[in-house]
């Protein structure tokens, strides 16, 4: 398979769903949702989940649902339910008019309970969480019976009602449902439905003392709301007996059939939401969206594309079986993205003074160049040049080694779009030694890159006007963590020891004048170097620059050796 072949939007879960359509299943319908729970903004894995359900539902003609798992009010906020919908619509999808809490059935799912007590299938049940734990028991042996499973359907209509109304302390009673003790599945082991928590809610206040568990609220939501296929991450294949237990034993509108699918896992970083607000917290990043995070918020602000993470998710496909994905993958898409997209512009990081000796002093000029050689519609620009420029330093070295082509004492080399130029002298500062200027020639007939001889040279030189430049701050980001997969944390090892500590480095760096009035969130590439993103940060009086990623493609280079 070629990294362009599309069969990887082809697979099980598509699959699925065109029989049940063959067969009439759900009556020929789709509706699909996503269902976050918004304690945390959304990573690259709830990408690959948005992708898939908003991207399947349009496929077959149906719909996808936001519904907002808003079940733990201590953990949650409207800040997350906010960015949650900024990051779908970012990414190109929109639910319309089927936008849903979890909440807003909370009547709904607390009738559905008294239904379970009233059939004998709940009750209320007073062991501790550390009893409820030793009672359970563990897979290979039955678990042991609450002393309160017996109640009477009289005794837990009357105190589940009581739960309701606020008159136990957190703690004191939970709902379970009677299923079986001795079940292989400790799900199945009379779970918890609903639990005491007086904490107030971020869309009903304090109206509701207790609160229903997850595996409870999701099953009979997906079924309040007519979802036909509901689409979930491997870990909740365990579950999935006990979202068909609930369905089965209470009268609800449809049974909508789970599937779980392997979630995305990448390199070189982390998704448990509760990890990455460990870094949050503990100021490890400046925030949820620090353009080192895996964090939708934190690509969109280092300058990653939505198309890009689209195709990315597309490429790593959809499967059961869990995989680590390689993050030189989703390098490759946004950069290949990004290379159709971006304007050029010249821009010198690590700046070396360079005085053209024979060109006028107080003169100036304009050369013409491309905006994107891959995009002829984006036009030209007019590039400023004067007697003293900047250049890379890395582009110059006093004695080369044989492969070095770039500028040396007595060689020529190409401006880009500019002239040819040749180091006559270099000027060292006296007390270090370091070189701190460069006096070259430049040769009048070439001008705009080209000598009318014929003569060849072997590197072309980005470079910014001295006179003109932007001085500008430039953030380097590089990946967050030195350990492939930071989450294993087999070797004993805790996730933080492998943050790398060169994650970010921050620069003064020199631009051409073009992009003065540059916007936050625009993109670029500077020539040679790598893609930039105007960062939020800036102001009229600074620009600055996010690291987007650099031009150097590891992925196309794996492949290319692959299939060598």
């Amino acid at each position: 398979m070629t990294m362009t072949d599309d069969s990887t939007s082809r697979h099980f879960v598509r699959e699925i769903i065109e029989n049940d359509i063959k067969t009439g299943k759900h009556g020929g319908k789709v509706v699909t949702r996503f269902p976050p729970e918004p304690n945390g903004y959304l990573h690259i894995g709830h990408a690959k989940s948005i992708c898939m359900n908003f991207g399947l539902a349009a496929d077959f003609g149906g719909r996808c649902h936001l519904r907002f798992d808003d079940t733990n009010p201590e953990t949650e906020d409207v800040e997350y339910v906010e960015s949650i919908q900024e990051d779908i619509h970012w990414l190109g999808f929109d639910w319309g008019k089927h936008l849903h809490y979890a909440s807003d059935y909370y009547e709904q799912l607390y009738q559905f309970a008294i239904q379970l007590i009233q059939a004998g299938k709940a009750y209320v049940c007073a062991l501790s969480s550390e009893e409820f734990k030793a009672y359970r028991g563990v897979p290979t042996a039955p678990g042991k019976e609450s002393p309160w499973r017996n109640r009477t359907i009289a005794e837990n209509l009357d105190l589940f009602t009581r739960m309701r109304a606020g008159e136990f302390a957190e703690g004191a009673y939970v709902l379970r449902a009677k299923i079986d003790m001795a079940s292989p599945n400790l799900h199945l082991r009379d779970p918890v439905i609903y639990r005491i928590n007086q904490t107030p809610h971020h869309r009903t206040g304090a109206t509701w003392p207790i609160y229903p568990m997850y595996d409870f609220a999701h099953c009979l939501s997906d079924s309040i709301e007519g979802i036909t296929h509901s689409i979930c991450t491997l870990e909740f294949e365990v579950h999935r007996p006990l979202y068909d237990w609930i369905l089965d034993r209470l009268k609800t509108p449809c049974h909508p059939q789970q599937i779980e699918f392997a979630r995305l896992n990448l390199t070189y970083t982390v998704m448990s939401k509760r990890k990455l607000q460990e870094l949050v917290a503990a100021k490890v990043v400046s925030g949820w969206d620090d353009p080192r995070m895996p964090t939708l918020a934190g690509m969109r602000r280092r300058g990653y594309t939505s198309e890009g993470i689209r195709e990315f998710c597309r490429r790593v496909g959809v499967t059961k079986v869990n995989s680590l994905s390689d993050f030189a993958l989703l390098e490759h898409c946004i950069r290949d993205d990004l290379n159709k997209r971006s304007l050029r512009v010249m821009g010198v990081l690590n700046p070396l003074r360079v005085i053209i000796d024979n060109y006028p002093e107080g003169q100036e000029e304009t050369f013409e160049a491309q905006n994107n050689p891959e995009n002829p519609t984006a036009g030209t620009r007019q590039i400023p040049f004067s007697r003293v420029l900047f250049i890379e330093r890395e582009d110059f070295m006093e004695d080369p080694p044989k492969k070095f082509f770039r500028l040396a004492p007595g060689r020529e080399v190409r401006l880009r779009n500019a002239c040819f130029i040749k180091c006559e002298r270099m000027v060292k500062d006296p007390a270090t030694g370091a070189i701190v200027e460069l006096h070259c020639t430049y040769d009048p007939q070439t001008r705009g890159g080209n000598a009318p001889d014929g003569r060849k040279v072997k590197a072309t030189l980005h470079w910014v006007s001295a006179a003109h430049a932007l001085e500008v701050e430039v953030r380097l980001y590089d990946r967050l963590f030195t350990k492939e997969n930071p989450a294993d944390e087999g070797d004993g090892t805790n996730f933080k020891q492998h943050l790398n500590p060169d994650s970010l480095k921050t620069i003064t760096a020199y631009v051409e004048p073009s992009l003065k009035g540059a916007q936050p969130g625009n993109r670029c590439q500077f020539e040679r170097i790598g893609y930039f993103c105007v960062d939020p940060d800036s102001t009229k009086a600074k620009l600055i620059f996010n690291r987007t990623i650099t031009l150097q493609d590891i992925w196309a280079k794996i492949r290319k050796a692959e299939i060598k």
